[in-house]
């Protein structure tokens, strides 16, 4: 679907208007998902503070909203499914940004507690109908590296609320950072005028009814024959890969802060510089997923991110955890380039919301357990963070190497509106 160009034209010029619409749309909602998810990682310690709350606590927040990002998830997957990419998309920007702004309000941590947990809801309904929407709508050619732009733009909105920690959090404290929340609303109304369903879903969509044949229990369908062991190797990469994320990212700032004791412009320095990395390093290794694979596009750099771990968490050397941290996002921060692409590559358009929801929002459910399992280690067994920070990334990276060793390539895999999941599930 889209525009006919030969291979001599230049990647940008492949997708027509409209596909570029789609894209920057599901680029937005993702960014300013990463900037109201990630605010809270650098107000955790402050927000304990003043509602006299253990750490463990508020950490637990952080896990409630990544557990219900699998509820959102699996009920926008199959919205985009039988409905449409688009009005899920809207309704999940919308949810998740007045969900933070009522948040800043909160006048006890229960309040606090209830508007943070049921964001994960909105959240996890951003992400299926945004990569099925930017994935359907994206030409071959360039998709493994526009999946790595997509996915890395997480880093960007990490990036910027760790720009607004360093340099608001003294103006506005925690509440003031809650509130820049409802910013990201403003994107649906981009969504609205401005974004198509893709032609591809439409023509899915067509020949179902034409041939009687409508796929309405898509989260079922992924668990039957011919579906089964693709779900189950997605579902630990995506568990694994979870673990890794917030075996680095999760606890890095309240490390910071509470046992090397820097200040708010301190802790923002590498996790900024980190997360602009890891939205170039996402791009350099969607290139080599265009090239290469899509596999290799994510053991290289997990590989690589084993022996750098320990370089930034063995030191209190302020310039050693600094450069190494900011080098880690090249690597362990970049293994999530082909989430989009590889993905909605392994999964038929039948249930390819449904199905990407589904499997990188259960792996949610395993990573919201790492912040506070590790913060038990930290403070109640008195291993500090760095110690236990360590083991998780390293194992939950190997794991991350296996489980994508047990999944196929679909580099140059063709995205089509043919019928498939009734023949896949009927294989005995």
């Amino acid at each position: 679907m889209g525009a006919t160009t030969t291979s001599s034209d230049p990647w940008w010029k492949e997708p027509t208007k409209d596909q570029w619409y789609a894209y920057i749309a599901a680029w937005l909602g993702w960014t300013l998902d990463a900037f109201d998810f990630t605010i809270f990682l650098l107000i955790m310690v402050p927000i304990a503070a003043e509602f006299d709350v253990p750490l463990t606590a508020v950490t637990a927040v952080f896990t409630i909203t990544l557990w219900l990002r699998l509820v959102g998830a699996t009920a926008a997957g199959w919205m985009a499914d039988r409905m449409g990419r688009k009005a899920p998309l809207m309704i999940s920007i919308l949810w998740y940004s007045l969900c933070n702004f009522i948040a800043g309000f909160s006048p006890n941590f229960a309040f606090l507690f209830f508007f943070r947990a049921i964001l994960g809801i909105g959240m996890g309904a951003e992400w299926p109908a945004g990569a099925a929407l930017a994935m359907e709508s994206w030409p071959i050619r360039s998709r493994g590296f526009m999946s790595g732009i997509l996915q890395g733009s997480w880093g960007l909105g990490f990036a910027l609320s760790a720009l607004a920690y360093g340099f608001l959090f003294d103006l506005i404290g925690w509440r003031g950072l809650l509130w820049l929340g409802i910013l990201p609303a403003f994107v649906v109304i981009w969504v609205r005028i401005y974004v198509k369903e893709p032609e591809l879903w439409v023509e899915n969509k067509r020949l179902q009814k034409e041939t009687k044949s409508e796929v309405r229990t898509p989260l079922f369908s992924i668990f039957k024959p011919g579906l089964l062991f693709n779900t189950l190797t997605a579902c630990l990469w995506m568990a694994s890969a979870f673990c890794v994320y917030y075996s680095i990212w999760a606890l890095f700032s309240t490390y910071l802060q509470k046992e090397l004791h820097w200040t708010p412009l301190m802790v923002a320095t590498p996790l900024f510089w980190a997360n602009i990395v890891v939205f170039a390093g996402s791009g350099v290794w969607g290139v080599v997923a265009d090239k290469w694979g899509r596999r290799p596009a994510i053991i290289v750099p997990a590989i690589l991110a084993i022996f750098l771990t320990p370089l930034y968490l063995w030191t209190e050397d302020p310039m050693l955890i600094i450069g190494g941290f900011i080098i880690q996002g090249i690597f362990g921060g970049s293994i999530y380039s082909q989430n989009p692409s590889y993905l909605s590559e392994r999964f038929p358009t039948e249930v390819r919301a449904t199905a990407s929801g589904f499997v990188y929002h259960q792996g949610a459910i395993w990573g919201g357990l790492v912040a506070p399992v590790l913060t038990y280690f930290a403070v109640q067994m008195n291993m500090g963070f760095a110690m236990p920070m360590l083991i998780s990334t390293t194992f939950f990276l190997v794991l991350v190497i296996i489980a994508v060793l047990l999944g196929p390539e679909t580099r140059g895999k063709a995205l089509t509106p043919d019928l498939a999941v009734l023949k896949l599930v009927e294989i005995p």
